[in-house]
């Protein structure tokens, strides 16, 4: 799909990871929709952006809010063409701890953000899709998916993280299946280590052993190379149903 003159919604997008990929969206000449909780970053990156670009005020947990980030990018732009999902976050606790099992309320919190969240705003921004001009090829969407190596390595006291981002690694053969009559392609990227604001808060330590565990190159993802490979997929029609790591081919240890 061509970016020049489409519309894409970013959840996560006033930091990390979605950041990067509103930034290259909006360079290839794609309108955005910038869907995140945090105002301030947000309603900044908006406004150096300048036109082409809004924000959503959105906790994507609630449906509400995702159909209102929805509803804006139709009022706004006129359709959505792009679905970049990177809302999310991290939790460590064991399955099972001196003081006592997993809290059951955080397992069930972490999956409702991580992976709920994400179908919502497929199912949602899908719906919409359906609907848009084909192209040539007769594509009408891409829906992007962010998961995590830990759906495939998860270590120790990353259960509910893990468990979430596995669901997510599940979702794009179905989604993309689903979604095939109506021209709408899904993939899923599952990074590894990233420059991101939550690894920013990791100890030296254990990020300079994170490093030495990556083959090569041994340093943190930076964001814009998350950013390159949303671009490849949203541009590479032939690309779907698919979960590409993109890790620097880390394999993570038990600890």
């Amino acid at each position: 799909m061509k970016i020049e003159g489409k519309t894409a919604l970013i959840t996560g997008g006033a930091s990390g990871l979605g950041e990067a990929s509103v930034r290259r969206l909006h360079a290839q000449g794609a309108n955005i929709v910038i869907v995140d909780m945090k105002r301030e970053p947000g309603e900044a990156l908006c406004a150096e952006l300048g036109s082409r670009a809004v924000f959503a005020e959105t906790d994507v947990t609630n449906t509400e809010n995702v159909q209102s980030a929805v509803n804006l990018a139709m009022e706004k732009f006129g359709a959505v063409h792009i679905l970049v999902n990177c809302a999310g976050t991290g939790w460590i606790q064991k399955t099972v701890g001196r003081e006592g099992p997993h809290d059951l309320d955080v397992f069930v919190k972490i999956l409702n953000l991580n992976l709920v969240a994400t179908f919502d705003a497929v199912r949602l921004a899908a719906f919409q899709m359906q609907n848009n001009e084909p192209n040539e090829d007769g594509e009408r969407g891409v829906i992007i998916n962010t998961a995590s190596v830990a759906a495939f390595d998860g270590q120790m006291g990353q259960v509910a993280y893990a468990a979430s981002k596995a669901g997510v690694v599940g979702m794009p053969l179905v989604v993309a299946r689903d979604m095939a009559r109506s021209g709408v392609r899904c993939c899923t990227i599952a990074p590894g280590t990233f420059e991101t604001p939550l690894t920013g808060f990791m100890a030296p330590e254990a990020r300079d052993a994170l490093t030495q565990q990556t083959p090569f190159p041994k340093r943190f993802g930076r964001p814009d190379e998350f950013a390159m490979l949303v671009q490849q997929i949203t541009e590479n029609s032939f690309m779907n149903g698919e979960t590409i790591r993109l890790d620097g081919s880390i394999r993570m240890p038990a600890k």
